[in-house]
């Protein structure tokens, strides 16, 4: 059984029982600069004295937006233990993001990242009238930063906060996370602190991390996903550290040589991408070693490998893999992933190489782990992996999946009808469609909403070939349609610098032209069309994609056709590229 009651008593466990050095760990220079578990808790409760003075009330929510960084925990633990309720933003969301959440939870005060978000909450700050105070985590020109919190705070006696420490139940109300939602305005989703304890302690089993592990955080810590582990990491006494940035991270991996991180579906395509770009680039022998691991790689299964191909297997690491796991720091125990399914391709390649990925399932609202692949209970390539303990699964008659347990969330703040459409008998709808495999490990095929149907009345699955079309290199990404209408089509974003290449070999001259104008051009369109009947193959005649455009640029939470979790917002995206899509229906 966890030993804390409530989140904000994990680090004063920690501090009890693996007191560390280097709780937090941030890259300032050159340098990694660790902060100490005490220095972390004397931190915290400055910040709590002086919310206090600030006349912050037990249940007042208070507001967070940035990146994930030393000051987002600093500040979480601290409303916590003051009696607030925690209401983290993401800091890429839209000004009318900002002004629907602030109002919907009337944050009374919030603690901003940096000069871009803070312009953005000036932008709509008149139409927030219950915003009273705001403070800047980094120095902003004309704004109050954060460290005036603790000088309210001087003058507050430490008991006042230990008295309201003491008066919060495990029960009670902790976080409002708001999801940032693939259609309409963004939802709260209201946890307890007994909802993401479950999950803390059902989690401690298939993580790998023990005290003293070397963790590299960069996943937005506003998603409770990364949030969880956090206060897991914390719980087992690990050294969190921060990357400095999306794009630092392969330089950070190799100075951290982390034991365990999390990740998303599409960054670890993206790491998939660039150790490919490195195989194209070599020559003779060693272009031949690379890609033969690489094939052998793609039919690695857990169990059964014979004799021979795990001798084969011996070869390829040793050879190639071995520098795939020193270009992540060497020491890499597991990857984390959850959000979105992972390609089974892409779990197969880096199993085969040594990379254990952990691919899991959940949700907001059940705080979020449902399922995970494990060492102890099993990994099967292709699943999220058996339940973790405490939680229970059903499978509804159209194939929805149900779960049950002590993470399913109290509720949406504000809707109570809505949370009645999801929690019926005790029971979460998740929307998802999935099955058992094996008896016990879950498998997702896909959105319950995203299933669409032709205008001949068959259903199509479009999240499940997404990801199987995606194991063409000639396909980044992809988003098939067809709601409606005769067939499916698809919109397809090519990676350009592999099209480039490839252009050079065959001896296509695409000399310096933009991404628009490869888009159009004959030779990539028929390349591209060749991948499409490839896998199209596969499939029954109502689901073969029959039309598709490719776009010039990429999809991104900027573009406005990605989720900050690197979902697609489908319904954004048939609006945005309404008439490429109307072309191909023409």
């Amino acid at each position: 059984m966890i030993e804390a009651k409530r989140l904000f008593d994990i680090p004063h466990y920690q501090l009890k029982n693996h007191p560390n050095e280097n709780m937090f760990v941030t890259k300032i220079g050159a340098d990694w600069k660790g902060v100490s578990t005490k220095d972390f808790l004397d931190h915290v409760m400055s910040i709590s004295k002086g919310l206090i003075a600030l006349g912050v009330q037990a249940g007042d929510n208070v507001g967070i937006v940035s990146k994930t960084r030393y000051e987002w925990n600093v500040m979480d633990i601290a409303i916590q233990q003051v009696g607030a309720i925690v209401a983290p933003l993401y800091p890429n969301i839209s000004e009318n993001d900002y002004e629907y959440i602030f109002n919907d939870a009337k944050i009374k005060l919030c603690v901003l990242e940096n000069e871009e978000i803070t312009t953005k909450i000036k932008n709509v700050r008149e139409k927030i009238p219950h915003l009273e105070h705001v403070f800047t985590m980094e120095e902003v020109s004309n704004e109050i930063n954060w460290s005036e919190i603790i000088s309210k705070g001087i003058k507050i006696d430490e008991k006042e906060v230990l008295a309201r420490m003491q008066s919060i139940k495990s029960e009670g109300l902790a976080t409002i996370i708001y999801t940032s939602g693939t259609t309409g305005n963004p939802k709260g989703v209201m946890l307890s602190h007994k909802n993401l304890l479950s999950n803390v302690e059902a989690c401690i089993e298939p993580i790998p991390a023990v005290t003293g592990s070397k963790i590299l955080s960069f996943l937005p810590v506003c998603h409770v996903y990364e949030r969880m582990l956090h206060y897991l990491y914390m719980y087992l006494g690990c050294s969190i550290h921060f990357a400095e940035s999306m794009e630092t991270i392969g330089d950070n991996i190799r100075e951290v040589k982390p034991e365990v991180f999390s990740a998303v579906p599409r960054l670890l395509e993206k790491v998939f991408d660039k150790i490919m770009a490195k195989g194209d680039e070599l020559t003779g022998v060693k272009r031949k070693l690379f890609f033969w691991a690489v094939e052998l790689a793609e039919e690695y299964t857990v169990e059964g490998r014979s004799s021979i191909y795990n001798f084969k297997l011996g070869i390829a690491r040793k050879l190639i893999f071995s520098k795939w796991q020193e270009a992540l720091g060497g020491n890499v125990k597991a990857i984390a992933s959850g959000s979105a399914a992972l390609q089974p391709r892409l779990a197969r390649v880096f199993l085969a190489a040594g990379i254990p990925i952990l691919e899991g399932y959940g949700l907001s609202e059940t705080s979020p782990v449902v399922s995970v692949n494990s060492f102890t209970k099993g990994i099967k390539v292709g699943t999220v992996g058996p339940l973790i303990d405490g939680v229970e699964v059903k499978i509804a008659s159209d194939g929805e999946i149900l779960v049950k347990g002590p993470n399913v969330m109290m509720g949406y703040y504000n809707l109570p009808d809505k949370t009645a459409e999801v929690i019926k008998d005790g029971w979460f709808h998740t929307g998802d469609i999935g099955e058992f495999v094996d008896g016990k490990f879950l498998k997702i095929t896909d959105r319950k909403k995203e299933i669409f149907k032709t205008s001949g009345g068959k259903y199509v699955v479009p999240q499940a070939m997404e990801n199987h079309f995606k194991e063409s290199r000639f396909i980044e990404q992809i988003m098939v349609l067809g709601e409606g209408r005769k067939y499916p089509a698809a919109l397809i974003v090519p990676p350009y610098d592999f099209i480039k290449e490839w252009a050079k070999r065959k001896h296509i001259d695409l000399g310096d032209a933009s991404n628009e104008t490869i888009a159009n051009h004959p030779k990539v369109i028929e390349r591209i069309g060749r991948e499409i009947e490839r896998f199209n193959k596969e499939y029954g005649n109502w689901e073969k994609i029959k039309q598709f455009r490719i776009l010039p640029a990429e999809m991104s939470i900027e573009g406005g056709e990605l989720t900050p979790t690197l979902k697609l917002k489908r319904k954004k995206i048939l609006e945005k590229y309404s008439r490429l899509i109307e072309e191909m229906y023409a």
